[in-house]
């Protein structure tokens, strides 16, 4: 094998599990050909890193401007052009010595090749474990030589020039630190054919007619204002409406399985933190603490301390246990201000979130208490594509977790059991737990197909420790319980934007923001209409009546634009009978009925919390 064959071969470690081994080369190859391009647009350019990602790859330059909509065009023509030449990709090893004179103009890869020379990190400025070595490759095709540990195709002839889309531009601060200089991140994609590109792009234009941040502006839902700030969204009434039936349901389902329901302080000492560890493991995800007179207080992060110290306000027997303490919290994270947005992705946000305090011998009945929950939950709101992950620490590092071998065993090994026992399939992420112990994670996927964590459940040894929670066991000696902490629906926030999306903003009656629009046919037909409002409003259901000087259709129009259930119009015969004629959203008519008739239906699909629109 020669030295060449033998790097390419080496290289196939790199492919990320999960990623088809074929699509990652052909992502990563493409991306060093729209660098080839953009450098023949861009003479100026200092280029940095290009990986592949989920739906294609992104390279990042340091230009002179942006490149606007017909350079990015130019930029793609060349890449075709470049493919079709059918350039092979060879790869060499080189000294340090060389990697510096091959990139001496270039200052984002000299500074990786010198943390690659003392072996801290790879070629894509990650942090690499010492034992990985500091050998330097680089991979040239036509002209183009990059430093790259690959792998990639053979040759450029690999790559299908009709399957290849250069999308975008973003700006991109180097290895993602705000104190680095802000670069041009250009993004792309390829598929091993057309197809495959057209699909994709016919599910981004689904995903952009769905996106939250769209339809949340549209029909409004939600709003921002700078003033404010940015990741601190306002819930406008129809948004409110939204979240406050979905907090009545959760509530609800909660208390029917034992939980008790409180409610804590925003804020709190950092000293709590310091003795919870989240100090130590989350400050840089926290908001600086305010300095008052005697104390630092600090917004806090997550709810689970403000629980722990309720749970340990009063002694508790064996008998008491378990104990669920429940509470529709809200909690404060720093996200940087470039990440923030709509409501997926927000600096304040208010969980779903519950902690249940137990024996060892309970674990696995209250774990398989909280997978019924979520699963009926998930029934009740639609959601039907999710999939279980079971996060684990990484034991390498020491800085993220806690040190405690003999806990994160047994806390692994009951996670391991119960989802063993209840049947369930699952995949294992080592380095996704939380810094205090493991967790299930359940996943969903929007329309793209990217995985997203909505609710998870964590078997927790620590912090019971750290607080010194104790309970009277029945032997009469103290013993720790342990900390199950839980998220059924994830955030309001996060999970509203989910079911927009999912729903694309035609809610299931029981939370649509609007459940009816009473449209009179002319004027002299208001005043049965507002009659018609007032008794389903006496009701508790949400109806208003269009009285605008628009013409019928143009009413009908309106309504099934804000994604109204039920339009129901009304004129002179609907006058004379007492009747509404009903016209779904859904473009089906279901003519004239009688107002008890109407009040039926809809009552039987909101009780039920029906998917569907009759009964």
């Amino acid at each position: 094998m020669s030295d060449e064959e033998r790097l390419k071969a080496d290289a196939e470690q790199y492919i990320p599990s999960g990623y088809e081994p074929e699509l990652y080369k052909l992502r990563h190859s493409t991306a060093h050909i729209m660098a080839q391009a953009v450098i023949e647009s861009f003479p100026e350019a200092k280029v940095a890193i290009g990986p592949p990602i989920e739906n294609g790859f992104y390279y990042d330059f340091d230009l002179s401007r942006v490149p606007n909509e017909e350079d990015l065009a130019i930029i793609e023509d060349r890449m075709k052009a470049l493919i079709r030449q059918r350039h092979a990709f060879h790869v060499r090893e080189v000294s340090l010595a060389e990697a510096r004179d091959l990139f001496r103009d270039q200052p984002y890869k000299l500074e990786l090749i010198e943390g690659m020379a003392e072996g801290q990190y790879d070629d894509y400025g990650n942090e690499m474990p010492s034992e990985a070595g500091n050998r330097i490759t680089v991979y040239q095709h036509d002209a183009f030589v990059d430093l790259c540990r690959g792998p990639h195709v053979t040759h450029g002839g690999r790559i299908k020039a009709n399957a290849v889309k250069v999308m975008r531009t973003a700006g991109a601060y180097w290895r993602g630190n705000e104190r680095n200089p802000m670069l041009t991140r250009i993004y792309g994609t390829v598929f091993e054919n057309k197809a495959g590109l057209d699909d994709y792009l016919r599910r981004l234009e689904q995903a952009r007619q769905r996106d939250h941040r769209r339809l949340g502006r549209e029909l409004e839902l939600f709003t921002s204002h700078e003033l404010i700030g940015a990741g601190l969204p306002l819930w406008l009434p129809k948004g409110a409406t939204i979240r406050r039936e979905l907090e009545a349901y959760i509530t609800e389902e909660e208390r029917r399985d034992g939980y008790q329901h409180v409610y804590t302080p925003h804020l709190a000492k950092q000293e709590l933190y310091e003795t919870s560890g989240h100090w130590s493991h989350y400050k840089d995800d926290m908001f600086p603490p305010m300095e008052l007179e005697y104390e630092n207080l600090v917004l806090r992060p997550m709810n689970c301390p403000h629980h722990i110290l309720i749970y340990a306000s009063k002694r508790h027997s064996y008998r008491d246990l378990p104990i669920r303490i429940a509470e529709l919290g809200t909690m404060y994270r720093y996200e940087k201000s470039g990440v923030v947005g709509g409501l997926s992705r927000v600096r304040t946000m208010t969980l779903n979130d519950a902690h249940i305090f137990c024996t060892q011998a309970q674990i696995k009945e209250e774990f398989s208490n909280v997978m019924r929950l979520v699963e009926r939950a998930y029934a009740t709101l639609g959601i039907q594509e999710y999939t279980y992950r079971l996060s684990l620490r990484d034991q390498a590092n020491t800085e993220k977790y806690v040190a405690n071998d003999a806990m994160w065993d047994m806390a692994e090994n009951v996670l391991h059991e119960a989802m063993d026992a209840l049947g369930l399939p699952y995949t294992e992420a080592a380095g996704e737990a939380a810094f205090y112990g493991p967790k299930l994670d359940i996943q969903l996927r929007d329309i793209l197909g990217r995985e997203e964590t909505i609710s998870t459940i964590q078997i927790d040894f620590h912090l019971p420790n750290q607080f010194d929670l104790i309970y009277i066991g029945e032997d009469g000696q103290e013993h720790q319980p342990v900390m199950i902490h839980r998220g059924v629906v994830s955030t309001m926030e996060r999970m509203t934007a989910y079911l927009i999306e999912m729903y694309g903003g035609a809610f299931p009656v029981w939370l649509a923001p609007t459940q009816a629009v009473v449209i009179p046919i002319a004027d002299r037909h208001v005043d049965y209409a507002q009659e018609v409002v007032k008794r389903l409003f006496d009701l508790d259901f949400r109806v208003q009546a269009d009285v605008s000087d628009k013409r019928m259709n143009a009413k009908i129009r309106e309504a099934k634009l804000q994604k109204v259930p039920y339009m129901l119009v009304v004129g002179d015969q609907e006058v004379a009978d007492q009747t509404v004629s009903v016209r779904l959203r859904s473009d089906e008519n279901l003519g004239p009925v009688t107002l008890d008739e109407f009040e039926e239906m809809i009552s039987q699909v909101v009780k039920r919390r029906s998917l569907a629109l009759t009964a």
